[in-house]
Order: structure tokens, then C-alpha cells, then sequence
């Protein structure tokens, strides 16, 4: 019995002679390019993420803008306290820091941008702000008509990122 355990047991170690603890090359090459997708799949993710980030920045910046025009507005005429509707748009030496009413902001626009107290907010100077101020008809508040000959007008406000337009909204506003 002695001699089969003996036989036994060099066998054994003939076969683990030539098995080493190590990794074959064919599991190297495997695992590498594994972990170079995961790394490449990960910078084209924060790459990703950068950009939506850096998009979301931009609109916010930008809702912000038009909720700042809006909240200035708010508060004015629809048309002039003194002239009454004997004129559309900025009264003659009217300039924004005495802009009494609504129609006073047709065709304006604001590089830097404006706060709702019509101070400039340098920090966004690279935006735009462009308003309209339009006479929208009673019956259908797209349509268009003439200066004053409406009850109603529609305020857009359109911002912009250098020529660029990030975003618009419109709102309106009865004369009542």
C-alpha cells in the first residue's frame, strides 16, 4: 500500500509541475478590455453629463431673464398715464429708467440683460434680452392687429445666448 500512495502522490506532482498561480495572457488581454471600456464608457458619461449640466445653466439662466422682465412689467399701464394712446412705444425722451407703461418696451432689447429694478446684470452680459409688445385682437389673441385698437396686448420676451435663441415666452395683458 505504501508504494501506491507514493505512486499516487508523484503523479499528482507531475501534473502541478507545469500549473503556476498566474493568469494566462489570453485572461489578461480579457480583463484589460474590459477595463478599458468602463473607462472610456465613464469619460464619454461625465463628457455627457458636462454638456447637460452646462444646457441647463444656459436655460435657467434664461428663464430667469424673462421672469425678470415680467416681473418689471407687471406692475406698469398698458398704456401711457398722461398720453393716454396717442402714442405706441417710448414717449419722445423716454429712456428706461423712466419707462411708464407697457408699450413703452416694443423693440427693446438689453445687452447686458436687465433685473426687475432695470439695473444691468454684467455677470450675463452675454445674453440678450428682446421684447415685443403687440395689440393681439379681443376674439383671437393670435392675430395681430393695430396699435391701440385692441384691448389686449401680448408681451413676448425672446433670450438670447449671443444669436442664439435659448428661449420665449409670451403672456398677456388686458387694458382694463
Amino acid at each position: 500500500m505504501k508504494s501506491e500512495n507514493c505512486k499516487y502522490t508523484a503523479s499528482v506532482n507531475k501534473r502541478m509541475v507545469g500549473v503556476s498561480g498566474a493568469f494566462t495572457l489570453a485572461e489578461v488581454l480579457v480583463a484589460t478590455v474590459l477595463v478599458g471600456l468602463a473607462i472610456v464608457s465613464l469619460l464619454v458619461a461625465s463628457k455627457a453629463f458636462t454638456q447637460v449640466n452646462s444646457a441647463a445653466v444656459k436655460l435657467t439662466n434664461a428663464e430667469f431673464l424673462i421672469d425678470q422682465i415680467r416681473e418689471l412689467t407687471t406692475p406698469l399701464d398698458v398704456v401711457d398715464p398722461q398720453s393716454g394712446t396717442a402714442n405706441f412705444g417710448p414717449e419722445t425722451g423716454e429712456s428706461l429708467s423712466n419707462y411708464d407703461d407697457l408699450d413703452d418696451f416694443d423693440g427693446a432689447s438689453f445687452c447686458p440683460p436687465i433685473d426687475a429694478g432695470r439695473q444691468q446684470l454684467t455677470d450675463l452680459s452675454a445674453f440678450t434680452q428682446q421684447i415685443t409688445v403687440e395689440n393681439v385682437s379681443a376674439t383671437n389673441f393670435e392675430q395681430v392687429v393695430d396699435d391701440h385698437w385692441s384691448l389686449f396686448v401680448r408681451i413676448t420676451v425672446r433670450i438670447f445666448l449671443q444669436s442664439e435663441q435659448l428661449s420665449s415666452r409670451q403672456w398677456l395683458r388686458a387694458r382694463y
